[in-house]
């Protein structure tokens, strides 16, 4: 288990990038996201830990739904669950999701039961969308610690079922008292719904004081 990592102020100073190495253990995963650190690994199978000097975060009282999408999700024939099935959900994910420059999915095969054992030390959930047929069709899981939630990655077989999850997903949170999401990275359809990137150190001001 990964007892400490370095001090962020050694990332690299374009991408993030902090430590190679270690394993995905509960007890690093937790203090990694404790950090304000998150894994990123590569194909060959080599776990990358980032700490990015700007940070995509989604506040909740900037969230926003375009009308296009609002009509859309308001005839949505799904029902929405919270970790009814984290471990399906993680690996739709993997088989469909690529993040930012990354050639190929960044969930590596290690990373699924790193993250299921996560999920089941109480550390992940999963948001899901079912459709009348009781199929799972789309959902989004993510770390959550105290008042901390990280979106980790999304995915969908039939349209719009992601983000009816990542809807009803936000609103659960800010119901348990989540002021905002940790996005990572930013992405185009997060960018529309509001998300934006802060200072590294801004970042840390928030994750501590959800933690706290």
């Amino acid at each position: 288990m990964i007892r400490q990592f370095p001090p962020l102020e050694f990332a690299d100073p374009e991408y993030g990038l902090l430590a190679i190495g270690g394993d995905l253990e509960v007890g690093s995963l937790e203090l990694a996201y404790r950090s304000g650190i998150f894994p990123w690994p590569e194909r060959a199978g080599q776990i990358l830990w980032f700490a990015p000097p700007q940070r995509a975060v989604l506040f909740f009282e900037e969230f926003h739904i375009p009308r296009r999408l609002q009509r859309h999700l308001r005839h949505a024939p799904f029902t929405f669950r919270i970790d009814q099935d984290f471990p399906a959900v993680i690996r739709h994910c993997a088989a469909s999701k690529n993040r930012g420059r990354q050639r190929g999915t960044w969930i590596i095969p290690e990373m699924i039961p790193a993250y299921i054992d996560f999920h089941r030390a109480g550390f992940a959930q999963s948001f899901e969308a079912y459709n009348p047929a009781g199929k799972l069709v789309g959902g989004l899981y993510g770390v959550r610690i105290g008042r901390y939630f990280a979106g980790e990655s999304m995915f969908y077989l039939e349209s719009n079922a992601s983000k009816f999850a990542l809807v009803n997903a936000v609103s659960y949170l800010r119901q348990e008292g989540l002021e905002w999401m940790d996005i990572q990275m930013l992405t185009p359809l997060l960018a529309q719904m509001g998300a934006r990137e802060i200072p590294r150190d801004a970042f840390m001001k928030l994750l501590r004081a959800a933690l706290a």
